[in-house]
């Protein structure tokens, strides 16, 4: 018997949406013990990690910031300071907002312009590495220890390790916070236009931190491979203020490419989480000994599909078994996962995963299934539109209420995505709206096609070696282009395999539109970049 397409995970706990208390308080939990740490060698206990952020947020409030200024940039990756600058600047009120850093100057001040920002905190370091020269005053963060008085060090000592909580909370002023301020402003990758400003309040981020902890079972021995930038929602979220407000550690490193770091990283800190993309897998599985990351006991993968071949081959080498889940930046931006077996209560300990789903709602979140063409509420099993609501679902775009009003209806966020629930209530990506062409008036799929071809050419060692995009074409409207990296077939071999795989003909692309390019592009976060793929194909048919 089917039943409409609605999957809802309740909830069990009242949420502890004041982050900067949970902070503090875990913090002194923590104590003498490691709380943070990076790939420099930096480490701070978490007694250090707090009196470090409130000295430097006594240096924010007297020297650095107006009164006034609410929106402060943040142009540091995943690393000590980079944690310390964020926790400082919610301490003293304010919302910071981490730029991409790994984007053009133009993107870059867009969303400068968007946010309001008058002021960037960044190090010299990321300024020398990175062709980035923004449209906004440059603080640097290894300067302002020069600032730093005796009494700074003294009030921070004390608020870190003697003082009552509550004394500390009101001194702060947190105890006027309320669940709807903002933590941040994150902006969406652009993969497919201009970035956009996602405003995410208190709320937002706690629900999404202790909705993703009722389902991991994050324990106090556990440590947070941080390998995802800030300016990314799921390194926020999770990475840092996840790990820095439950009972674990986490541990950075600035480049989640760099696998053989990283490796190092996590044997050096026994690492347990990690959080990745399946392109970062691809690398750690070149390059990381198995001994490395014999303490991993959680990888949760999420910005792409991830191919089951690519799982098994993780799973053989590390012990581990990746599991999926899903997301987007309006939603804080974890919507699904599929449960870890290692942290499984249950006899069936496959009870709460599926392979090839991205798992089943978080604690209170629920997920539905409308239709493309009316947007009425479908049946189990039926593929349309996945929309989402819940704690976590962001208020709107900032400055953009047209703009939200396609996308939020009567609490229910248009994710964009095309998919489907089955029986059990577990939720299925099929494809993205934006990532379909019209042609010969059926829509067309592009990562059905993507899949397929990485199932006949097996997948690649290394990086994504097959991207599926479009150009306009005068008979059809639009053409399936094929970019490529160095291929194990032909084309010739390729679209006979689709054929094969019971690919209708209007799928298949022509022999003559698989094109060799060195790279696929991608955005900083690992995603594919939906936008530049297009563009380079619309380059390359050109040429």
């Amino acid at each position: 018997m089917t039943k409409p397409a609605i999957s809802q995970t309740p909830n069990s706990i009242e949420w502890d949406w004041n982050l900067p208390k949970l902070l503090i308080r875990r913090c002194r939990e923590k104590g003498d013990r490691i709380k943070v740490s990076d790939s420099t060698g930096a480490q701070l206990s978490g007694s250090d990690l707090l009196l470090r952020s409130l000295v430097l947020r006594r240096i924010f409030d007297r020297n650095v910031f107006k009164k006034d200024e609410k929106f402060v940039g943040v142009l540091l990756p995943p690393t000590v300071p980079g944690a310390i600058a964020n926790i400082a600047l919610t301490l003293s009120g304010r919302v910071a907002v981490n730029l991409n850093y790994t984007v053009s100057n133009a993107i870059v001040d867009n969303c400068i312009q968007q946010a309001g920002i008058r002021n960037i905190l960044t190090s010299r370091k990321v300024m020398e590495k990175f062709n980035i020269q923004p449209s906004a005053n440059l603080i640097y963060i290894e300067d302002m220890k020069e600032h730093a008085t005796v009494g700074d060090k003294l009030v921070a000592t004390l608020a870190a390790k003697w003082l009552p909580l509550s004394m500390v909370y009101s001194q702060l002023g947190l105890n006027k916070l309320k669940s709807d301020d903002l933590l941040t402003i994150i902006f969406t990758s652009g993969s497919t236009g201009n970035p956009k400003g996602v405003p995410l309040t208190m709320l937002n981020v706690a629900s999404n931190i202790q909705g993703f902890d009722q389902v991991i079972r994050v324990l106090d021995s556990d440590n947070f491979l941080g390998v995802l930038p800030f300016f990314h929602s799921f390194g926020f979220t999770v990475c840092l203020w996840g790990a820095m407000t439950l009972p674990s550690s986490g541990s950075y490193h600035f480049n989640p490419l760099d696998a053989r770091q990283i490796g190092k990283l996590a044997e050096a800190n026994k690492s347990t989480v990690v959080l990745a993309t399946p392109t970062f897998l691809r690398t750690y599985l070149r390059r990381v000994e198995p001994e490395q990351f014999k303490t991993v006991e959680v990888v949760i993968v999420g910005a792409e599909k991830m191919p089951m071949a690519l799982s098994d081959e993780f799973e053989k080498k590390f012990g581990v078994r990746p599991t999926e889940g899903y997301g987007t930046t309006e939603l804080s931006p974890v919507a699904a996962v599929n449960l870890p077996t290692s942290r499984a209560t249950t006899e069936n300990k496959s009870a709460g995963q599926r392979d090839g789903s991205v798992g089943k709602p978080l604690p209170a979140v629920s997920a539905r299934v409308v239709s493309l063409e009316d947007a009425s509420v479908l049946q189990t099993n039926e593929s349309g539109m996945i929309q989402i609501s819940g704690p976590n679902v962001m208020s709107g775009y900032l400055n953009q209420p047209e703009l939200t009003a396609k996308v939020l209806k009567d609490s229910w966020y248009d994710t964009g995505d095309v998919g489907f629930i089955d029986d059990d209530g577990f939720l299925f990506i099929t494809g993205r709206q934006s990532r379909f062409s019209k042609i010969g008036g059926e829509m067309v799929p592009h990562i059905q096609i993507e899949e397929a071809i990485n199932e006949i050419i097996g997948e690649s060692e290394d990086a994504l070696s097959v991207g599926v995009t479009s150009v306009p074409d005068e008979k059809k409207g639009e053409r399936i282009i094929v970019l490529h990296t160095k291929l194990t077939k032909t084309p010739s071999e390729i679209v006979k395999g689709l054929s094969a795989k019971g690919l209708p003909n209007l799928f298949l692309p022509s022999e003559d539109s698989f094109i060799e390019v060195d790279a696929i592009p991608l955005l900083g976060t690992g995603k594919l970049d939906l936008r530049g793929l297009q563009q380079l194909a619309k380059d390359k048919v050109n040429n």
